[in-house]
C-alpha cells in the first residue's frame, strides 16, 4: 500500500519548509478537486492503478497539527500556512515541548485519577524557580565530599542532575530507569557521583512537584510519554483532534515526538515531515534525530537534491571538510573566502568591525547581509563590536540577546524601591543603589514633534552628581527600617538645584505614601507595588525603548509567578518565615543573574531591522536565516568543534539508538568531527557572496589558538587583510 505520509530531506534551504506548505496545500484541495479525482470525467467509474498524492481535509471537524523546532520557526511556519490557506482550515502550530505541556494542562483531570494526584490546579516551574526549589530540597545530602567528587559548585551540580530528569524524559525512559541507564553508561567510573544516589534525588523531586502540582519541562515530558500518550481515553480524545500533522525539521526534535506521530499515523492521520541530515542544532541538548530518522519507513521519501540558491555550499563544502579531516592535504581555498588574521584578540575584534564598517560605507554590502557569527561571544567582544560599528552609524542586532534582568538599571532601581518600602529589607540596599534610583525615577520625556525621536529624548532632574550628594547626606542604612530624609538634612542642600529638589520630594513623599498603606496592607503584594512605581515613574506616558519594556514586562511576569509558586507552597506546607522573606529571596534570585528578559514577539513589527547581525553558530543555526557576507570570529577557537553549545551531562547515554552504552574518548572526537562538517555545510548553505574567517594567535586568557578551522585559515591566507 503506498503511504500518504511523506518525509522530506533535504540539507539547509533546499526548500523543505515550502515542500511541506505544498503538501498541506495537495491535502486541502477542494471538495470539488477531491471527487474528481477519483473518477474520470468519460466513463464515471472509480480510478484504478494509484492513490491520488493528495487526500481531502475538511475545513470543519478535526484540525491540522502543525510542529517546529523552536518558537520562532513555529510562529513563522503557522503564519505561512494559515496564510496560504486564508485561514480556512484549523491548524494548531507548536513546539514539541509546548505541545506537551498544553496536554497535559488540558488532561490534568484525567492524570489525577490515573496517578492518584492532588485535585489542584498544576502550575509550570521557570528554569530558574526549578533550580532554587529542587536546590533547598537536596542541600542537606549535597555536603562538601559529594561536591567534591562531582568537582563543580552546588548550582552547576543542581542543574545538571536536573538536566539527567530531562534527558531522560525527552527519550522515553521512566525516571525510575535513570540509575540503570547511568550504572551501564559510566560503568566503573569513580570521578562521578553514584547512580543510584541522582536517580534517588530526582524520584525525590518529582514526587515532591507532583505532590505540590509543579511542573517542569522534564516532568512535563515523562508524564505525556509514560503517562497520557498511553491512555485510551486520551488516545481517542487526540485521534479525534487531528487529521494531519506537519513537523519541520524533526532532526531537532526529541524521541518522544515519534512515539506521538507514530501513535497518529496508527490511526489513520496523515503525516508530512521535513528532516535535514545537515541539522540536528541541539542534538546533545534532547534531540534524537536518529531516532526520528526511523519514522522515514512509514512514509514515501521525498529528497530534494537542488542545492541552496545562491549559497557558497557547491562551491565550498567538500574543499574544506577535506581540509578539516586531511589537515596535511594541500588546497587553496577560492576568493570568495578572506581571512582577518592577528595577534591579540583585541586587535582582531577591531579590525573585524573596521573590514565591516568600510564595505558599508563603500556600499559593497548592505548591513542587513552581514553577519559575525562566533563560537561563543562575551560581553568584550559583544561591547567591542557593536562600539565601533555603532560609532559609523551601523546599527547592531544581537540575535536572541538574553541579558541578565539585574543589568538593567530600571530593575535595580524598582529592587531598591522595594527594599525602601517594606521592613527587613535594609541589607539589600546601600548608598549606591539609592543614588542610581534616584536618577532613574526622576527621568522625564522631552517634548518633541517627532515621533521617531521620542524614545531617544529622555532626561533626569536628577543628575547622577546630585543623586550621588542626597545618597551621602539623606539615606539613613537600618538592617530593618532603611530611610531617606528630607532634601533639607543636607547643609548645602541649595546646591541641589530647583528641579533636582522638587523631583527628589516627589519620590519622597510617593514612597512614605506607599509605607503608610504597606503598614495599612492596602497593597496586595510586591507586584501591585512595582506596577504603581512604572506608572508612576518609568511609563508616564512616554515611549520607552523597546529594550526597556521588554526587560520591565519580564520583571513583572517572574515577579507574578514568583508569588504565585509561593503561594502554592503555603497552602500545600505552611512554614513559618518572616513576612517579607519572600521579598528578600527573590531580589537575590534576580541578582544572581539567572532570569533575563526573552520578550515577545521577538520579530520586528513591520520590516526587518536594517542592521548588522550579531549571533553564535547555535543561535545562528537555530533562527535558519541566510546572509550575503558571513564573518566566523575566533575560526582558531577549539570550541568550534562544540557547536557553540555545551552537550548536556549524560546525554550520549540516553539516545536511543545506543541506550546506556558507555560513551568513550573515540566515541566524542567522532561526534565531534560529525558536528564540525554539519556546522560547515549548514553555514555555507547560508551564505551567498563572502567568508571571512577572523582569527587571532592568542585567544583572551593569552593561550595559542589551535582549534579544528585552523587549517581553512592557513588555506587562505594569500588574500588575508592585515
Amino acid at each position: 500500500m503506498v503511504s500518504h505520509s511523506v518525509w522530506i530531506v533535504g540539507t539547509s534551504r533546499s526548500g523543505k519548509t515550502a515542500r511541506l506548505v505544498e503538501q498541506f496545500g495537495n491535502w486541502v484541495i477542494s471538495e470539488k478537486q477531491y471527487t474528481e479525482s477519483f473518477y474520470t470525467k468519460k466513463t464515471g467509474r472509480k480510478k484504478t492503478g494509484h492513490l491520488p498524492e493528495f487526500l481531502y481535509l475538511k475545513q470543519t471537524g478535526p484540525g491540522v497539527l502543525v510542529l517546529a523546532a523552536n518558537d520562532d520557526n513555529r510562529r513563522e511556519l503557522g503564519d505561512i500556512i494559515v496564510t496560504s490557506t486564508l485561514g480556512k482550515y484549523p491548524v494548531r502550530a507548536k513546539t514539541p515541548l509546548g505541545f506537551f505541556q498544553d496536554e497535559i494542562i488540558l488532561f490534568w483531570p484525567l492524570l489525577i485519577n490515573s496517578l492518584k494526584l492532588k485535585a489542584q490546579f498544576p502550575v509550570r516551574l521557570r528554569p530558574e524557580t526549578e533550580q532554587e526549589l529542587a536546590t533547598k530540597l537536596w542541600r542537606p545530602r549535597l555536603d562538601e565530599e559529594i561536591l567534591r567528587i562531582a568537582g563543580v559548585n552546588e548550582s552547576r551540580l543542581v542543574r545538571r542532575i536536573l538536566d539527567l530528569l530531562q534527558l531522560a524524559a525527552y527519550s522515553g525512559v521512566p525516571c525510575e530507569d535513570i540509575a540503570q541507564i547511568l550504572a551501564k553508561g559510566m560503568g566503573e567510573n569513580t570521578t562521578t557521583l553514584e547512580p543510584e544516589f541522582l536517580a534517588s534525588l530526582l524520584l525525590d523531586w518529582r514526587n515532591w512537584c507532583l505532590e505540590r502540582g509543579l511542573l517542569t519541562y522534564g516532568i512535563i515530558t515523562e508524564l505525556y510519554s509514560q503517562h497520557l500518550l498511553s491512555d485510551r481515553n486520551y488516545q481517542q480524545h487526540l485521534t479525534k483532534r487531528y487529521q494531519a500533522v506537519l513537523a519541520d525539521d524533526v532532526d531537532d526534535y526529541p524521541s518522544v515526538a515519534r512515539l506521538l506521530f507514530e501513535l497518529l499515523l496508527d490511526r489513520g492521520a496523515v503525516g508530512a515531515f521535513s528532516y535535514n541530515p545537515d541539522g540536528a542544532v541541539r542534538l546533545g541538548l534532547g534531540a534524537d534525530p536518529n531516532y526520528l530518522e526511523g519514522l522515514a519507513e512509514r512514509c514515501r521519501v521525498e529528497i530534494l537534491n537542488e542545492p541552496p540558491p545562491e549559497s557558497l555550499s557547491e562551491q565550498l563544502t567538500k574543499q574544506m571538510v577535506e581540509l578539516i579531516t586531511e589537515p596535511m592535504v594541500l588546497l587553496s581555498l577560492p576568493k570568495t573566502v578572506h581571512s582577518i588574521q592577528t595577534t591579540s584578540r583585541a586587535q582582531l575584534l577591531r579590525q573585524t568591525a573596521e573590514v565591516i564598517a568600510n564595505a558599508i560605507q563603500l556600499q559593497q554590502v548592505q548591513p542587513e547581509e552581514v553577519v559575525i557569527i562566533a563560537p561563543g561571544l562575551d560581553a568584550i567582544a559583544r561591547y567591542t563590536l557593536v562600539e565601533i560599528l555603532v560609532k559609523q552609524n551601523i546599527p547592531v542586532e544581537s540575535l536572541n540577546d538574553q541579558r541578565p534582568l539585574i543589568s538593567s538599571p530600571i530593575i535595580r532601581a524598582l529592587l531598591t524601591m522595594l527594599a525602601l518600602v517594606y521592613p527587613g529589607l535594609g541589607r539589600l540596599v546601600d548608598r549606591d543603589a539609592v543614588a542610581e534610583m534616584l536618577v532613574v525615577l526622576s527621568r522625564k520625556q522631552q517634548p518633541t514633534e517627532n515621533f521617531t525621536d521620542a524614545m531617544n529624548r529622555v532626561s533626569t532632574d536628577i543628575d547622577p552628581v546630585r543623586a550621588g550628594l542626597i545618597a551621602d547626606y539623606c539615606f539613613v542604612p537600618h538592617p530593618d527600617r532603611p530611610n531617606l530624609l528630607p532634601v533639607s538634612a543636607f547643609e548645602r542642600w541649595d546646591r541641589i538645584g530647583y528641579a533636582a529638589t522638587t523631583a527628589y520630594s516627589e519620590i519622597l513623599q510617593w514612597l512614605e505614601q506607599q509605607r503608610s498603606q504597606q503598614e495599612l496592607r492596602l497593597i496586595p503584594s510586591p507586584i501591585s507595588l512595582l506596577d504603581r512605581a512604572i506608572q508612576r515613574f518609568l511609563w508616564n506616558g512616554s515611549n520607552l525603548p523597546y529594550e526597556q519594556l521588554a526587560a520591565l514586562r519580564e520583571l513583572l511576569e517572574t515577579a507574578q509567578h514568583y508569588w504565585e509558586i509561593d503561594t502554592r507552597l503555603r497552602q500545600v506546607a505552611p512554614v513559618e518565615t518572616t513576612p517579607h522573606t519572600t521579598i528578600i529571596e527573590f531580589i537575590q534570585l534576580l541578582r544572581r543573574g539567572t532570569i533575563t528578559a526573552n520578550p515577545y514577539p521577538v520579530r520586528p513589527i513591520g520590516g526587518a531591522r536594517k542592521a548588522v547581525t550579531l549571533a553564535t553558530i547555535f543561535q545562528y543555526r537555530s533562527s535558519r536565516r541566510s546572509h550575503q557576507w558571513h564573518f566566523w570570529l575566533d575560526a582558531g577557537s577549539p570550541l568550534w568543534a562544540k557547536g557553540g553549545a555545551a552537550t548536556l551531562f549524560g546525554a550520549p547515554f540516553f539516545l536511543r539508538d545506543r541506550l546506556g552504552e558507555p560513551w568513550t574518548a573515540e566515541d566524542e572526537k567522532l561526534a565531534e568531527q560529525q558536528r564540525l562538517q554539519r556546522i560547515l555545510t549548514d553555514l555555507l548553505s547560508r551564505v551567498s557572496e563572502r567568508v571571512y574567517l577572523c582569527h587571532s594567535d592568542l585567544a583572551v586568557n593569552g593561550q595559542e589558538q589551535l582549534g579544528p578551522l585552523l587549517p581553512l585559515v592557513n588555506a587562505c591566507v594569500t588574500h588575508s587583510v592585515i
